[in-house]
Protein backbone atom coordinates (compact mmCIF):
# COMPACT_ATOMS: atom_id res chain seq x y z
CA UNK A 1 0.00 0.00 0.00
CA UNK A 2 1.50 3.33 -1.03
CA UNK A 3 0.57 6.43 1.03
CA UNK A 4 1.83 9.75 -0.20
CA UNK A 5 2.47 12.27 2.22
CA UNK A 6 1.17 16.05 2.09
CA UNK A 7 1.64 18.48 4.56
CA UNK A 8 1.51 21.80 2.96
CA UNK A 9 -2.81 21.62 4.19
CA UNK A 10 -1.44 20.70 8.00
CA UNK A 11 1.27 23.89 7.52
CA UNK A 12 -1.49 26.49 6.24
CA UNK A 13 -3.66 25.22 9.39
CA UNK A 14 -1.36 25.23 11.39
CA UNK A 15 -2.61 29.05 13.40
CA UNK A 16 -5.45 27.54 14.10
CA UNK A 17 -3.92 24.31 15.86
CA UNK A 18 -2.03 26.15 18.07
CA UNK A 19 -5.06 28.75 19.01
CA UNK A 20 -7.11 25.44 19.71
CA UNK A 21 -3.61 24.49 21.19
CA UNK A 22 -4.29 27.38 23.64
CA UNK A 23 -8.03 26.43 24.46
CA UNK A 24 -7.19 23.24 25.71
CA UNK A 25 -4.07 25.07 28.18
CA UNK A 26 -6.77 27.50 29.19
CA UNK A 27 -9.48 25.05 30.44
CA UNK A 28 -6.89 22.78 31.95
CA UNK A 29 -5.68 25.36 33.84
CA UNK A 30 -9.05 26.57 35.01
CA UNK A 31 -10.30 22.77 36.00
CA UNK A 32 -7.19 22.28 38.06
CA UNK A 33 -7.34 25.84 40.07
CA UNK A 34 -10.90 24.69 40.61
CA UNK A 35 -9.94 21.30 41.20
CA UNK A 36 -6.98 21.99 43.58
CA UNK A 37 -9.82 24.38 45.58
CA UNK A 38 -12.83 21.27 45.59
CA UNK A 39 -10.07 18.59 46.35
CA UNK A 40 -8.94 20.79 49.17
CA UNK A 41 -12.16 21.16 50.70
CA UNK A 42 -13.22 17.04 49.55
CA UNK A 43 -10.32 16.25 51.64
CA UNK A 44 -11.03 18.66 54.71
CA UNK A 45 -14.47 17.00 55.15
CA UNK A 46 -13.15 13.33 55.08
CA UNK A 47 -10.69 14.13 57.47
CA UNK A 48 -12.56 16.12 59.94
CA UNK A 49 -16.18 15.71 59.27
CA UNK A 50 -18.95 12.88 59.87
CA UNK A 51 -22.65 12.55 58.69
CA UNK A 52 -24.63 12.89 55.09
CA UNK A 53 -21.61 15.62 54.20
CA UNK A 54 -18.68 13.43 54.47
CA UNK A 55 -20.26 10.60 52.98
CA UNK A 56 -20.94 12.86 50.04
CA UNK A 57 -17.55 13.74 49.54
CA UNK A 58 -16.76 10.28 49.61
CA UNK A 59 -19.14 9.39 47.02
CA UNK A 60 -17.51 11.93 44.87
CA UNK A 61 -13.97 10.60 45.16
CA UNK A 62 -14.97 6.86 44.31
CA UNK A 63 -16.63 8.19 41.56
CA UNK A 64 -13.94 10.51 40.34
CA UNK A 65 -11.07 7.98 40.61
CA UNK A 66 -12.87 4.96 39.80
CA UNK A 67 -14.83 5.23 36.51
CA UNK A 68 -13.88 6.42 33.29
CA UNK A 69 -13.08 10.24 33.01
CA UNK A 70 -14.92 9.65 29.30
CA UNK A 71 -18.10 8.39 30.86
CA UNK A 72 -17.69 11.22 33.54
CA UNK A 73 -17.57 13.67 30.78
CA UNK A 74 -20.94 12.13 29.26
CA UNK A 75 -22.48 11.97 32.37
CA UNK A 76 -22.64 16.55 32.32
CA UNK A 77 -22.85 16.46 28.35
CA UNK A 78 -25.52 13.85 27.89
CA UNK A 79 -26.62 12.89 31.39
CA UNK A 80 -28.11 16.21 32.56
CA UNK A 81 -28.98 17.15 29.00
CA UNK A 82 -31.68 14.03 29.63
CA UNK A 83 -33.14 16.07 32.24
CA UNK A 84 -33.26 19.38 30.22
CA UNK A 85 -30.10 20.56 32.13
CA UNK A 86 -27.51 21.82 28.59
CA UNK A 87 -24.28 23.42 28.57
CA UNK A 88 -21.98 24.75 26.28
CA UNK A 89 -19.26 22.37 25.11
CA UNK A 90 -16.74 24.25 26.83
CA UNK A 91 -18.33 24.02 30.19
CA UNK A 92 -19.27 20.06 29.71
CA UNK A 93 -15.27 19.51 29.39
CA UNK A 94 -14.22 22.05 32.06
CA UNK A 95 -16.81 20.45 34.24
CA UNK A 96 -15.74 17.33 33.69
CA UNK A 97 -12.16 17.43 34.05
CA UNK A 98 -12.60 19.77 37.07
CA UNK A 99 -14.87 16.60 38.92
CA UNK A 100 -12.22 14.00 37.86
CA UNK A 101 -9.34 16.41 39.19
CA UNK A 102 -11.03 17.23 42.04
CA UNK A 103 -11.53 13.46 43.15
CA UNK A 104 -7.58 12.77 42.81
CA UNK A 105 -6.42 15.86 44.25
CA UNK A 106 -8.74 15.23 47.24
CA UNK A 107 -6.90 11.98 47.86
CA UNK A 108 -3.64 13.36 47.59
CA UNK A 109 -4.15 16.49 49.73
CA UNK A 110 -6.14 13.67 52.63
CA UNK A 111 -2.48 12.30 51.91
CA UNK A 112 -0.22 15.65 52.74
CA UNK A 113 -2.69 16.31 55.50
CA UNK A 114 -2.24 12.80 57.47
CA UNK A 115 1.61 13.67 56.96
CA UNK A 116 1.44 16.70 58.54
CA UNK A 117 1.94 16.31 62.69
CA UNK A 118 -1.43 17.40 64.63
CA UNK A 119 1.52 18.57 67.41
CA UNK A 120 1.58 21.49 64.74
CA UNK A 121 -1.91 22.71 64.47
CA UNK A 122 -1.69 22.42 68.48
CA UNK A 123 1.05 24.30 69.01
CA UNK A 124 -0.48 27.44 66.74
CA UNK A 125 -3.26 27.10 68.41
CA UNK A 126 -1.78 27.25 71.63
CA UNK A 127 0.15 30.94 70.21
CA UNK A 128 -3.64 32.46 69.64
CA UNK A 129 -4.18 31.43 66.24
CA UNK A 130 -7.68 30.61 64.97
CA UNK A 131 -8.38 27.08 62.98
CA UNK A 132 -8.36 28.62 59.72
CA UNK A 133 -5.28 30.37 60.53
CA UNK A 134 -3.38 27.25 61.49
CA UNK A 135 -4.30 25.67 58.37
CA UNK A 136 -4.09 28.24 55.79
CA UNK A 137 -0.34 29.92 57.41
CA UNK A 138 1.32 26.60 58.80
CA UNK A 139 -0.23 23.09 57.58
CA UNK A 140 -1.85 23.90 54.00
CA UNK A 141 1.52 25.26 52.44
CA UNK A 142 3.76 22.47 53.97
CA UNK A 143 0.72 20.14 52.10
CA UNK A 144 1.22 22.16 48.86
CA UNK A 145 4.67 21.16 49.02
CA UNK A 146 4.22 17.40 49.77
CA UNK A 147 1.93 17.14 46.75
CA UNK A 148 3.81 19.76 44.42
CA UNK A 149 4.73 16.70 41.93
CA UNK A 150 1.17 15.12 41.91
CA UNK A 151 -0.55 18.16 40.89
CA UNK A 152 2.11 18.62 37.84
CA UNK A 153 1.24 15.26 36.92
CA UNK A 154 -2.83 15.93 37.26
CA UNK A 155 -1.89 18.88 35.26
CA UNK A 156 -0.59 17.02 32.34
CA UNK A 157 -3.11 14.79 32.74
CA UNK A 158 -6.10 17.38 32.31
CA UNK A 159 -4.01 18.48 29.70
CA UNK A 160 -4.16 14.74 27.68
CA UNK A 161 -7.72 14.29 28.64
CA UNK A 162 -9.20 17.39 27.18
CA UNK A 163 -8.58 16.01 23.79
CA UNK A 164 -12.12 13.63 24.62
CA UNK A 165 -13.65 16.95 24.63
CA UNK A 166 -14.01 16.95 20.80
CA UNK A 167 -16.47 13.50 21.62
CA UNK A 168 -19.14 16.72 22.58
CA UNK A 169 -18.27 18.96 20.17
CA UNK A 170 -15.43 21.20 21.92
CA UNK A 171 -13.44 22.36 19.33
CA UNK A 172 -9.90 22.08 21.57
CA UNK A 173 -6.63 20.98 19.64
CA UNK A 174 -7.72 17.50 19.04
CA UNK A 175 -11.25 18.67 17.98
CA UNK A 176 -9.68 20.96 15.60
CA UNK A 177 -7.41 18.33 14.55
CA UNK A 178 -9.84 16.60 13.49
CA UNK A 179 -12.12 18.69 12.27
CA UNK A 180 -9.28 19.41 9.40
CA UNK A 181 -8.06 16.13 8.94
CA UNK A 182 -12.22 15.14 7.86
CA UNK A 183 -12.29 17.93 5.34
CA UNK A 184 -8.72 16.72 3.58
CA UNK A 185 -8.55 13.57 4.67
CA UNK A 186 -4.85 14.03 5.39
CA UNK A 187 -5.72 12.32 9.10
CA UNK A 188 -1.87 10.71 9.61
CA UNK A 189 -0.20 14.38 8.63
CA UNK A 190 -2.85 15.98 11.12
CA UNK A 191 -2.20 14.21 14.37
CA UNK A 192 1.28 13.56 13.88
CA UNK A 193 1.69 17.44 13.94
CA UNK A 194 -0.74 17.26 16.56
CA UNK A 195 0.46 14.76 18.95
CA UNK A 196 4.14 16.83 18.77
CA UNK A 197 2.01 19.91 19.95
CA UNK A 198 1.43 17.99 22.72
CA UNK A 199 4.44 16.60 23.30
CA UNK A 200 5.65 20.72 23.86
CA UNK A 201 2.93 21.25 25.94
CA UNK A 202 3.60 19.08 28.50
CA UNK A 203 7.46 19.39 27.90
CA UNK A 204 6.35 23.27 28.96
CA UNK A 205 4.58 22.39 31.99
CA UNK A 206 7.28 20.14 32.86
CA UNK A 207 9.75 22.70 32.42
CA UNK A 208 8.06 25.63 34.36
CA UNK A 209 6.96 22.97 37.13
CA UNK A 210 10.81 22.10 37.45
CA UNK A 211 11.33 25.73 37.84
CA UNK A 212 8.96 26.84 39.82
CA UNK A 213 10.28 23.92 42.36
CA UNK A 214 13.36 25.15 42.58
CA UNK A 215 12.18 28.78 42.98
CA UNK A 216 9.77 27.90 45.89
CA UNK A 217 11.52 24.71 47.66
CA UNK A 218 14.80 26.18 47.97
CA UNK A 219 16.36 25.50 51.06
Amino acid sequence: MNYNFHWRPVFKALPELLEAALLTLEVAALSMILGILIGLALSLVRIHMKGPIMWLASIWVELARNTPALLQLFFFGFGLGAFGIHFSPYMIVLMGLTFNNAGYLAENFRGGFKAIPETQIRASRSLGMTAFQAYTRIVIPQVLRIVYHPMTNQMVWAVLMSSLGMLVGFRELSGETQFFASKTFRIFEYFAVTAVIYYIIVKIILGVSRLLAMRLFRY
